[in-house]
């Protein structure tokens, strides 16, 4: 009896050290016919968003006139959904293209960490551009006063390290559950709700865990970003000119689209248990927030912003004229 108690220890103990050894991300193994179409889509969406986001990044530095609190906080968002999409899409396309569709144990953790970390500090950034946009719309005369540099590195700042925190809280605690061998991630990439459906324990803790954050990194900004969207609509309402609140409503609605694409998706993930998922609705919603909105960000913030068009054609002339000088 012993003896055999003893056995399963160390088949246990076998089996959570395998686990560590690498996991299987399934993905759309039972769809294969989808893998090269989806591996196409985001070969060009991850190179859009490269080419992209590096241009806003390196216009917003090098164009005096882009130096203002919106633009600074647009580099800190590009710089976000640049290293957020390179936590994840890199290992995905290789495993759409590969019969062994693996990550090792180190790769899932960083994988885990570094993507939390970001989509939790990118949460709190859209809720700061938003008051952004409601100092800039709603408190003209005293928006370089309110949306001080100071305040500016304050914000962002406490974006980062706040995401950063929540990422090594979930992170602990995801990785200290026994998983008794199984490694097979019903996902695209590691994430906390799938990694929690391989554990072989009570994982209640870690669901109220989840719970709680989620409401704090995702309920709390999508608030305040309605809040400051409704007093901006409120201003727009009283723009005298027609074709001024037509561009106006333009702009707010494809802003509040995109953050609605992100916050919902994100909410449907992380606001209810586990257990309760769909798998294959839930891998295929990570990636609205995981890489449909990155792509779509420079897009819907900057690139129709006829300052940002000045700027880059700017900075392209410049690097003509020194190409041909």
């Amino acid at each position: 009896m012993v003896m055999g108690t003893a056995l399963a220890e160390m088949q246990d103990e076998r089996g959570n050290r395998s686990s560590e050894g690498e996991f299987i991300l399934l993905g759309l193994s039972d769809k294969p016919y989808l893998e090269m179409l989806l591996f196409v889509f985001f070969l060009i969406s991850y190179i859009l968003t490269m080419l992209v986001n590096l241009a806003i990044i390196v216009v917003s530095q090098l164009d005096p006139s882009l130096n203002t609190p919106m633009y600074f906080f647009l580099s800190n968002l590009s710089i976000l959904d640049l290293c957020y999409t390179t936590s994840t899409v890199p290992q995905m396309l290789v495993n759409f293209r590969s019969a062994h569709k693996f990550i090792s144990w180190a790769g899932c953790v960083a994988q885990l960490f570094i993507f939390l970390s970001l989509g939790s500090t990118e949460c709190l950034l859209l809720a700061v551009m938003a008051y952004d946009r409601y100092a800039a719309v709603c408190q003209p005369l005293h928006y370089t006063t309110i949306m001080s540099p100071r305040l500016c590195w304050v914000m962002a700042g406490g974006s980062w390290l706040s995401g950063i925190t929540n990422s090594i809280v979930q992170t602990s605690l995801t990785l200290q559950l026994p998983l008794c061998g199984r490694n097979r991630v019903d996902h695209f990439f590691c994430e906390v709700p799938a990694l929690l459906r391989l554990a072989c324990a009570d994982i209640f803790i870690n669901e109220a865990e989840l719970f709680a954050i989620s409401v704090l990194f995702l309920l709390v900004p999508l608030g305040l970003v309605l809040v400051s969207y409704g007093y901006i609509g409120a201003a727009v309402l009283r723009i005298q000119s027609a074709e001024g609140r037509r561009k106006a409503f333009n702009t707010c609605a494809s802003h509040l689209i995109v953050v609605s694409l992100f916050y919902g998706t994100a909410i449907y993930m992380y606001l209810q248990p586990p257990s309760h998922h769909s798998q294959n609705h839930g891998k295929m919603v990570s990636l609205f927030y995981g890489i449909i909105t990155p792509m779509l960000n420079p897009v819907i913030y900057t690139l129709r912003n006829k300052d940002v068009h000045g700027a880059l054609r700017k900075t392209l002339g410049r690097w003509r004229w020194k190409q041909r000088a």
